[in-house]
């Protein structure tokens, strides 16, 4: 793994918001507009370490399927902040039931540095943004930079794949709604459901978009329905779970829950049971259950425990249970004094970011159903990859550019 200098091709902007990326650049607190998409650089890997790495990704995946069968088996819902029990039950009967249930992508954040083992940061397996531009634009990108190169990269081809095959398992004669919410300013989410709409159309599904404040419910009938009054049978949603059990139409959304197949109910993509692995309790109950494993941190719920243990000690990131693009996360380097906060967090070890240059680097590593599918890397200036972070290409190379 090495970064490269670069220079960016001539009208790269255009370029990318052709293909999809209409979020090239980030508004930063002076006001000012930097590269969202940089490809001032970019990371090179050999293939026997993205071959390597593939490996990691699929083991960390089944574990991380084995932690959540083991908090449904001993009723730990309470470890995840979901008190209450009829919540809980239905995400355990998603569970049970997830063979019925269609499930589309994650991504895995990891620490790796091209020397050590690569080692989990957590898990986004419900709401995970940032495939729009792992899956093209880096793509077309090395397609044009190095022809005959490779990269990390068969999203495209393997969530289309996953559509075809996973059409049994949505309602019949109905088409799958595709959801985003409006409040999204940058466009991330609106991409990111319309790309996988896309993908939804080319193997064969008939799909309907909009927004999540438009869906409705239909009191006379029990049902959720679109603008048109079309019933809502599937329904891709780029929302948390998280949200759509508890805002105001979530009492509508437990009652018509589909966790196998009932009429008048709504399957929702993801399923229920991702809840399980988009809260960072998992990070915790990986630990116990694997303890001294080369690909996790220590992590904790109760407390830092040792990660505090002195000027000796590691250190610790204290993360909400529930949160995205770093908001809440605070670092507590080493030798700090314990702060056990107030709100459910869990507590890993501090493991700093990879510092290529000045520039800290964070690989996001994709999942497609239950396979490493591709790489997008994310870079920024603190030790927390935030809302400012960058995304730069990769590629594989075969010999020194």
């Amino acid at each position: 793994m090495k970064r490269h200098t670069t220079q960016p091709r001539p009208g790269w902007q255009q370029t990318v918001e052709a293909q999809g990326l209409i979020y090239p650049l980030t508004r930063y607190p002076d006001d000012s507009l930097r590269p969202y998409w940089d490809e001032s650089a970019y990371y090179s890997f050999t293939l026997p370490e993205v071959e390597a790495l593939e490996e990691v990704v699929e083991e960390l995946h089944g574990m991380c399927l084995a932690a959540a069968a083991h908090i449904v088996e001993h009723r730990r819902f309470a470890d995840l902040g979901i008190e209450d029990p009829r919540l809980a039950e239905l995400v355990a009967e998603s569970w049970r039931r997830r063979a019925e249930l269609p499930t589309l992508y994650g991504r895995f954040d990891l620490r790796y540095d091209g020397t050590g083992p690569a080692r989990m940061l957590e898990y986004n397996a419900d709401t995970p943004t940032s495939l729009v531009e792992a899956a093209g634009p880096q793509w077309f990108w090395m397609e044009e930079r190095f022809p005959g190169a490779d990269q990390w990269n068969s999203l495209h081809e393997r969530l289309v794949e996953a559509w075809r095959k996973q059409a049994g398992l949505l309602p019949p004669g109905a088409p799958v709604h595709f959801a985003h919410s409006a409040g999204d300013e940058l466009g991330e989410d609106l991409m990111t459901v319309a790309y996988l709409e896309e993908t939804a159309r080319q193997a064969g599904l008939e799909t309907v978009a909009i927004p999540v404040e438009e869906i409705g419910w239909d009191s006379l009938s029990g049902r959720f329905v679109d603008q048109r009054l079309r019933f809502i049978r599937a329904c891709f949603k780029l929302y948390p779970w998280e949200w759509l059990a508890t805002d105001a139409f979530g009492p509508h959304v437990l009652d018509t829950l589909d966790n196998g197949g009932g009429t008048g109910t709504t399957l929702w993509i993801e399923p229920a049971w991702k809840m399980l692995l988009s809260n960072k309790a998992l990070l915790a109950v990986l630990w116990e259950l694997y303890p001294g494993h080369p690909n996790l941190l220590p992590a904790y719920l109760d407390g830092p425990r040792e990660l505090a243990d002195g000027p000796g000690g590691p250190g610790y990131v204290a993360k909400p249970l529930l949160g995205r693009e770093g908001a809440g996360v605070t670092v507590h380097q080493a030798g700090a004094a314990p702060v056990v906060r107030d709100e459910p967090c869990c507590y890993q070890e501090l493991a700093p970011l990879p510092d290529f240059d000045g520039n800290r680097v964070v690989l996001g590593a994709w999942v497609v159903e239950d396979e490493a599918a591709g790489l997008g890397i994310r870079e920024s200036a603190g030790l927390v990859t935030d809302e400012y972070a960058r995304f730069l290409p990769h590629v594989i190379l075969r010999r020194a550019p």
